[in-house]
């Protein structure tokens, strides 16, 4: 999840806090030759009915060796594979979340896997465990194989031998790795001309379109389709911590009304999506240029500002007048039912949280965070059980609590002058767009995300020379992990089955 990356190389991290093996770091800088073992892999058959279609399947949890132009072992990839035999050529997806430092898990065990970890769909802690873990029929397994991905430094994937892990840890080395780790799984498995197609989570998405790139120009590789979930390709729109982003005072706006409906701090009298509507014309077209012309902004004009800013957030004028009509879309979190006590959730603004610090206008959690631990349990319950995954190694997820702090966002070589800005791989999905006419983007978004707000994703990929006829939005009444929210998950995968049978059918 981008969550992790930019709480962004700032303050708060989900999935990527936490603790590894110490063994890590001591077999990096040993000085004696590492021993490598061979590759593991754990493999099991199983059954299923997917979408109405009986299926048998193999489930494949292992290791992939990346390997130098000396062929040696530089890191292990570990991935869960499910395929089924066919006489045809079944697409292959390849799924990773975000972070950077997130495992598979989530999109695992929530919303593609054949089997799910069950939390409140309406956004109430799910409380301890014993967590129930279901059948998912209604995933994609019909229409497609599927590889779940952990990068180095998350689950079971680690640097091998003398490579060290940040070898692999930043924007391009971790897009090349992935790339590398795709290529040699379709050579492995007699793939390669299958159809392909990359899903991501968050930072997963901007790996994706990174990926998608080097797929391309590094492999001579297609890919037929890609799917973001929780788009976050240009971090300017998502970055409201920073002072001066006036992107960013924009791109969440209907998010926040979106919220502020949710909570009822609006007047929801009207529809839901015409007042969305509303909220994203304000933004644009009135919120833009005030801001734009900063102290020069007329009295009556500001006073309209302010005027609609309540209408669509649900905050006190009075506060509008303080933050000087920016607002500061992680401390709305805290500041839209201050007066209850009580924070939103910033992965998903439905979950709500008591605080200790009720005057403070920062959050000290997320409220959201409420499901790692269920969905940590399901994962390892579900290797060991159902995969029958043995090791003693530990699944890192949380990541490796090196990777945060040593992750490389410079994308140009140590020596060369760089000016630091904002992370972006739109112009990789732009560039891969024009050189592979055939590729379409899903972009899917939640309602209630205060991390990847669904209106930068559409700020985003109406930009950067990205033409619209390649893109189709899908809107989800959840958040950043809108799967969550059944209804949403149903809908997720009603969309991405369908997008995936376009992109193979309508050639």
């Amino acid at each position: 999840m981008k969550y992790l990356s930019i709480l962004f190389a700032s303050s708060l991290v989900i999935v990527g806090l936490g603790y590894a093996s110490p063994s890590i770091g001591e077999e990096m800088h040993s000085e004696a030759p590492v021993s490598i073992p061979e590759a593991s892999s754990f493999s099991s058959e199983h059954k299923g009915i997917f979408n109405g279609k009986r299926l048998s399947y193999k489930v494949v949890a292992g290791e992939t060796y990346l390997r130098d132009k000396n062929e040696k072992p530089t890191a292990s990839i570990f991935s869960f594979d499910y395929t089924v035999e066919s006489k045809e050529k079944r697409p292959v997806t390849f799924i990773w979340n975000g972070g950077p430092g997130s495992s598979s898990t989530w999109l695992h065990m929530g919303a593609y896997g054949p089997k799910r970890i069950v939390v409140p769909s309406d956004a109430e802690h799910p409380g301890a465990g014993p967590y129930e873990i279901s059948d998912a029929p209604e995933t994609i397994l019909d229409v497609t194989d599927m590889v779940f991905v952990d990068p180095v430094g998350t689950g079971f994937s680690r640097a091998l031998g003398d490579t060290e892990s940040k070898a692999f840890w930043g924007l391009y080395e971790d897009a090349n790795s992935i790339a590398r780790f795709i290529a040699q799984w379709l050579t492995a498995n007699n793939r390669w001309n299958s159809p392909i197609f990359l899903l991501g989570e968050s930072f997963g998405t901007t790996r994706a379109a990174a990926v998608s790139n080097v797929l391309l120009d590094d492999h001579y590789i297609n890919v037929n389709g890609i799917v973001f979930v929780s788009q976050a390709l240009d971090y300017q729109g998502s970055s409201p911590y920073v002072d001066d982003n006036i992107v960013s005072y924009i791109t969440y706006i209907p998010t926040m009304a979106a919220t502020a409906w949710y909570h009822n701090k609006v007047d929801t009298s009207g529809d839901f999506e015409s007042f969305i509507n509303e909220s994203r014309h304000f933004a644009t077209n009135e919120l833009l240029p005030a801001l734009f012309k900063g102290n020069t902004l007329l009295e009556d004009e500001r006073q309209s500002i302010v005027e609609g800013l309540h209408r669509y957030t649900g905050l006190s004028k009075a506060y509008i007048e303080k933050v000087d009509l920016r607002i500061n879309a992680f401390r709305f979190a805290k500041e839209l039912n201050r007066e209850e006590g009580i924070a939103v959730g910033l992965l998903d603004s439905r979950y709500t949280r008591d605080e200790r610090d009720d005057v403070s206008a920062d959050l000290s959690g997320d409220a959201s965070y409420a499901i790692s631990a269920p969905y940590k349990a399901a994962l390892m319950h579900y290797m060991r059980n159902h995969l029958h995954i043995k090791w003693a190694r530990q699944y890192l997820n949380p990541a490796d609590p090196d990777l945060s702090p040593n992750w490389r966002w410079r994308t140009a070589p140590d020596g060369s002058a760089w000016e630091p800005k904002y992370v972006n791989t739109a112009p990789d999905l732009s560039s891969v767009l024009r050189k592979n006419p055939s590729l379409k983007v899903m972009v899917a978004s939640g309602y209630y995300d205060l991390i990847t707000p669904f209106f930068d994703a559409e700020y985003t990929l109406n930009r950067h020379g990205i033409q619209s006829d390649k893109i189709e939005y899908f809107y989800y009444h959840g958040g950043h992990m809108m799967y969550v929210h059944e209804p949403a998950r149903l809908d997720l995968l009603k969309d991405t089955r369908a997008f995936i049978l376009q992109q193979t059918t309508e050639r």
